[in-house]
């Protein structure tokens, strides 16, 4: 791996950077597992809100869910979109970060979130790392590949990428594989969701991005290969956010368009290897970048 790379992912962005706390995390356990639980225990995954039998439980992975007050009981991803915010709010509740956390002193955040934090403890350890968004076949509802953030850093020793999912840390959960090192089949990064969409690979309803309103087939993808580009260029973009030239015309672009954008997926699909194409095409394609969403009209 070019060490231009590397460097490149040791950089943080304003979504990653820890500031003061940088310090703080970088004594956090080096072990990946044991880093990944701990940051898991911080944090309640707001899909919990929708179970009701969840809300009543006293004793579940996430601690006594019954003290967590019914005004809290909702999306915090756009409270806490850096990982700045995410721990200064956890530290602010409660001064240690320990797997004892009660479930009223934890933040509610989605995959995005779980991604960037883990991304910046890694760089804060040294590591080169990465966030990236796709589709995850392994979280299982009825065959339908449902969008998801995870992270990937660059282990030295081994000389090469490790996909990690941070979200998925339960006890309960048996993927079949170690989600420490996720095999790059099990994952559907934005751009071959993207490129597998235009080449019939999957059917509309087989991708699904869970956006208000919910988008499907190639309106999702075009989310996940947006998604992932930025990611790739350490720009970890809250999903509010889409390129204004795409919301204007309600994701309907012309064919030559999408040719336009294949060329950029087929760069993503290996993003190392096309590293300086995609960094032109960021530093000059300024419609990829100009963000329509929340605030941004």
């Amino acid at each position: 791996m070019e060490k231009k790379i590397l460097d490149f992912y040791k950089q943080t962005s304003l979504y990653t950077d820890l500031g003061l706390y940088k310090d703080f995390m970088k004594n956090l356990t080096d072990d990946i597992n044991e880093l990944c639980l701990l940051q898991r225990k911080q944090i309640i995954h707001p899909f919990a809100f929708d179970n009701v039998n969840i809300r009543k439980q006293e004793n579940c992975f996430w601690g006594d869910m019954t003290k967590v007050p019914i005004t809290r009981l909702d999306y915090e991803d756009d409270l806490f979109p850096t990982a700045i915010s995410m721990i200064s709010e956890l530290l602010r509740k409660d001064n240690k970060y320990y797997k004892n956390r009660k479930a009223e002193d934890k933040i509610h955040i989605t995959c995005r979130g779980e991604a960037i934090l883990l991304a910046a403890t890694l760089k804060a350890k040294g590591y080169s790392a990465r966030v990236r968004s796709g589709f995850a076949p392994y979280i299982e509802y009825d065959g339908v590949n449902y969008d998801h953030w995870i992270t990937e850093y660059f282990d030295e020793i081994k000389n090469r990428w490790i996909l990690v999912d941070a979200d998925e840390h339960c006890p309960n959960h048996r993927m079949g594989f170690d989600l420490n090192d996720i095999p790059r089949d099990k994952f559907i990064f934005g751009a071959e969701a993207y490129l597998g969409m235009r080449n019939n690979k999957y059917k509309a309803e087989e991708i699904y991005y869970s956006s208000n309103p919910p988008t499907l087939g190639l309106k999702a993808s075009l989310r996940g290969l947006f998604y992932d580009f930025h990611v790739l260029m350490n720009d970890e973009i809250i999903f509010l956010h889409l390129p204004k030239y795409i919301q204007d015309k309600k994701f309907e672009l012309t064919e030559e368009e999408y040719k336009e954008l294949d060329e950029l997926a087929i760069l993503l699909v290996n993003p190392d290897n096309h590293f300086d194409e995609l960094q032109s095409i960021w530093n000059h394609e300024t419609k990829y970048r100009i963000m329509s969403g929340a605030l941004n009209v």
